[in-house]
């Protein structure tokens, strides 16, 4: 009977750290989105806490807080209130511009609208991420800009404005700076598709003095809305049928 052959025990070095390297670079793998967090902003962050004795701040938020450092202005006084960053992700003609404008009633919250609208803000990648870093880091000068005390800042993000191009990309930014994505989307998507048709006749044919409104904000146009709406046609049910014959 034959004996079995013993592996030399260099042989079985090999195999255990082989085995040791695999199962390392497994776990790298599984653990790669928290890395996300381990970054200088994350260690910068636990920095400014230490320096600021009153800011109470739950561990399991401060991947989502920032201390950011512009560089047109100082934060002053205001340097140890952290800011949490936001972006809004919706599509024309849901709601969005009364969702921000509530956001921005609130003193320490801005909200900075629709800031890839323009193409060469969304050229590629590279352009979102310098846009972004600008808008988070309270380096993005807008009406709405509460600057130095703000708590909350962040944007409007339409899904044909690059979004869903460079979504890969986008997401990593995300989770790398701790983003908070709200998405608010219309619950009936046939009166969002009207309300853009309707949009688009307007713009065309402004039939109220010459003037095309696509959002309502102040009593004057709160009015405007009112009496289009009185003045709009009416259906005649009674001859509906024949006149969609004629079609």
């Amino acid at each position: 009977m034959e004996k079995p052959r013993k592996f030399p025990l260099l042989l079985r070095m090999v195999v255990l750290l082989l085995s040791m390297v695999s199962g390392v670079y497994i776990f790298s793998i599984c653990m790669e989105p928290m890395t996300y967090f381990r970054s200088s902003d994350l260690l910068r962050t636990r920095m400014v806490l230490n320096s600021c004795p009153n800011t109470k701040i739950h561990s399991s938020e401060i991947p989502y807080i920032h201390f950011p450092s512009p560089r047109n202005y100082s934060r002053q006084e205001c340097a140890c209130n952290p800011v949490r960053l936001f972006a809004i992700i919706s599509m024309q003609r849901s709601g969005s511009g009364w969702f921000e404008t509530l956001l921005n009633s609130h003193e320490n919250v801005s909200s900075n609208g629709e800031i890839f609208g323009a193409r060469d803000r969304r050229v590629n990648i590279s352009a979102i991420y310098n846009i972004l870093d600008q808008v988070y880091n309270l380096d993005w000068y807008s009406s709405s800009s509460k600057n130095e005390c703000s708590a909350a800042v962040g944007f409007k993000w339409m899904l044909n404005q690059g979004l869903t191009e460079y979504h890969e990309g986008i997401a990593k930014y995300f989770r790398k700076r701790g983003v908070h994505a709200i998405y608010l989307f219309r619950r009936n998507h046939l009166r969002r598709m009207i309300s853009l048709l309707a949009n688009a006749y307007d713009k065309e044919t402004k039939p109220l003095n010459g003037t095309h409104k696509s959002h309502v904000y102040s009593p004057r146009e709160v009015w405007f809305s009112s009496f289009l709406a009185v003045s709009l046609s009416t259906l005649i049910f009674t001859s509906l049928l024949s006149d969609l014959c004629l079609v």
